[in-house]
């Protein structure tokens, strides 16, 4: 059984939001509700500035504390290492919410993060909390996959409709091979600088296991003990620092 798990290049990275607006199209999101995000801020000093981003899916921790802390178990792992939301069981109690060291889950019923409220532009048939003009045929609740219902808590499934699907295995889920395209989540597949790559953690022949031991692959927030899933690279390594907080140069 793999363990999957992502790896980004934040040299490669370009911060087009290519990622998080095919995300957004594949997983009906709301608008300004992406799970893939890029988070833009500035480094150095005036008058030397500079911009920087940084691509931040949900970490598919290997301890979540989001799981652990969910009281009707909704929050659970999959035995190839996704976290996922059973939103038949959720009772949007948003403890995951909190106990999330990374800011990536959302509750439906919040005030609208961009107006107007697009949910009563579209309105939801039934329980969904809306009805989005383009949508996808998938809709997997017990996945946490699809259309969000109202009163529950949603994040990146690492787009597990494509991945459970894949061959038995498969190392790589390579979107430039013709036999595996399918299976490939969509941010990874529409990434136009080729900074994603998603894979086996435990094949120590896929690539994301030999770029997280050539580049010394670094985990968000890792202090916190929820193990991410999710590796930064860079051309330096973990020793010059990959993620924000990490780095020394920060001089503009």
């Amino acid at each position: 059984m793999a363990k999957w798990g992502m790896v980004i290049d934040l040299e490669k990275c370009t911060g087009c939001q290519a990622c998080s607006t095919a995300c957004q199209m594949e997983n009906n999101r709301l608008p300004g509700e992406n799970y893939q995000d890029v988070l833009y801020y500035t480094e150095g000093k005036h008058p030397t500035p500079q911009l920087k981003w940084f691509p931040r899916p949900c970490m598919h921790c290997e301890e979540p504390s989001c799981m652990h802390v969910c009281p009707t178990k909704a929050t659970y792992k999959t035995e190839d290492g996704v976290v996922l939301i059973d939103w038949d069981k959720c009772i949007g109690c948003k403890y995951c919410m909190i106990a999330c060291p990374y800011g990536v889950r959302f509750y439906t019923d919040e005030k609208p993060l961009i107006e107007p409220n697009i949910k009563q532009v579209f309105k939801g048939d039934g329980d969904l909390s809306w009805n989005p003009p383009y949508k996808g045929p998938q809709q997997d609740p017990k996945h946490g996959v699809g259309i969000q219902p109202n009163g529950v808590v949603s994040k990146c499934n690492f787009c597990y409709h494509k991945i459970s699907k894949a061959p038995k295995g498969t190392a790589d889920l390579d979107e430039s091979n013709p036999e595996l395209v399918e299976y490939v989540p969509a941010c990874v597949r529409t990434c136009a600088p080729k900074a994603r790559y998603f894979g086996d953690l435990d094949n120590p022949n896929s690539q994301v296991s030999r770029l997280i031991s050539d580049k010394q692959g670094t985990r968000l927030l890792d202090h916190t003990g929820n193990k991410p899933q999710v590796y930064y690279v860079s051309g330096g390594g973990a020793a010059s620092g990959a993620v924000p907080g990490t780095r020394s140069n920060t001089k503009a």
